[in-house]
């Protein structure tokens, strides 16, 4: 009867332990995968990205991984929702599975956009200048390509160097730079704008000195030495021709997609995508042409006009400030909420700091008479649609609100 017993025990330990062979089998976390790939090449690309990555851009990260004095692990990946997470965890986790020394490197990749994490690891007891120390150093570190692998992975390892042994610093080639931008030459509608901001800049001046004196001859006490904001609009005549160069070209496009014969159902549900974008956009730049809010909005919609003409993604602005390139990053803003932002106001957020952002004024004080200078999504969503949907970072209609003029979005 015991061995009875003893056979049923055993058949009833396999059919339990069956469920459970399919989870061992399971493809292992990307930790594991990397650090897998690591025992027989050091530059991990994940299957995915292979067939787009040329050979020349991993030769020239081999290159100069074999040029440092130290083992360096590099990853190419693309972004999942692991990685939005875990991203700045993920060097100190890929070391302690490899347990050497050495730099560890991940870059991520969304669209075209390269982006990521790294972090030097030093054999024990050995000291050296910071790896974030030498990178907030390197001056050309901003102008490095980001639609490229190599060029941020070569600068890293060669910004490693010098953390870890003081060499110098090399220049950055040519070729891993973002083109110099052409010199603005300004037109005769600039100069006249520029005329016509600076009279009434000197009227308003005026104006606000004879009142100024008339209050505190009233009041009898002299004036705050509180210095005054700085003025958030100065750049409004840039961010306006911006607007309008992009208006028109976003009408050269979608023109260009009209003349086209045997339009699909594809290219016809483009072409009314970017035509109700370019028509908002008009709209704001109409309607509230000396509105800064307005104007950025404008900027916003037709540059997405453009890329849905075009054919390509349209991409959410900078949540922080839409002027910037478009936010290819997602992070992490005020209560969890994930937010697209451009590369430096993402990499300004993961070191703690706030981005500056948009910056507008506000009435504040008594009866409103005081003006200050704030980020523009401090103000009430209820005011103004641009605010509403972050430029639409946060909700794709910012056209359908601005076309449909709706009261409770305005």
């Amino acid at each position: 009867m015991s061995a009875h017993l003893r056979r049923l025990a055993t058949l009833l330990a396999v059919l339990v332990a069956l469920p459970l062979l399919p989870a061992q089998a399971a493809t292992p976390a990307l930790p594991d995968q990397i650090a897998s790939g690591w025992r027989t090449d050091h530059l991990y690309v994940d299957a995915r990205l292979r067939p787009a990555i040329p050979d020349s851009e991993l030769d020239r990260i081999r290159t100069e991984s074999a040029k440092a004095g130290f083992a360096v692990y590099v990853a190419l990946v693309p972004r999942t929702p692991y990685l939005r997470e875990k991203l700045f965890d993920l060097p100190t986790l890929l070391q302690a599975r490899v347990g050497q020394p050495g730099l560890y490197v991940v870059r991520v990749v969304t669209d075209d956009y390269w982006s990521g994490v790294e972090e030097l690891f030093r054999p024990g007891g050995l000291k050296g200048r910071d790896l974030n120390s030498v990178k907030s150093d390197d001056k050309q570190r901003l102008q490095i390509l980001d639609n490229r692998p190599a060029p941020q992975t070569v600068r890293i390892i060669q910004q490693a160097e010098t953390a870890y042994d003081g060499r110098a610093l090399p220049a950055a080639p040519a070729t891993d730079l973002e083109p110099p931008r052409p010199p603005h030459t300004e037109s005769s509608t600039d100069k006249e704008d520029r005329a016509a901001f600076i009279g009434l800049g000197a009227g308003g001046l005026a104006g606000f000195v004879l009142t100024l004196w008339l209050v505190l001859r009233r009041r009898g006490r002299r004036p705050s030495a509180q210095p005054k904001s700085v003025e958030p609009t100065s750049h409004l005549v840039e961010i306006r021709r911006q607007a309008d160069q992009a208006i028109k070209r976003a009408a050269v496009s979608v023109r260009q997609l009209e003349k086209r014969s045997g339009l699909s159902l594809e290219l016809l549900d483009r072409r009314d995508d970017a035509n109700h974008r370019l028509d908002a956009a008009r709209t704001l730049r109409a309607d509230q042409p000396d509105d800064l809010l307005a104007v950025t909005g404008a900027l916003v919609l037709a540059r997405q006009a453009r890329q849905a003409a075009d054919g390509a993604e349209v991409r959410p602005p900078c949540f922080f400030d839409p002027t910037h390139r478009a936010g290819t990053t997602h992070v992490t803003w005020s209560d969890g909420i994930d937010v697209p932002a451009c590369r430096l106001c993402a990499e300004r957020l993961a070191k703690g700091k706030t981005p500056y952002g948009l910056r507008v004024r506000r009435s504040s004080g008594l009866l409103g008479r005081s003006q200050e200078v704030v980020p523009y999504w401090t103000l009430d969503p209820k005011d103004s649609p641009m605010v509403a949907t972050g430029f639409g970072a946060l909700t794709d209609d910012l056209a359908e609100r601005v076309s449909g003029r709706l009261d409770d979005v305005r």
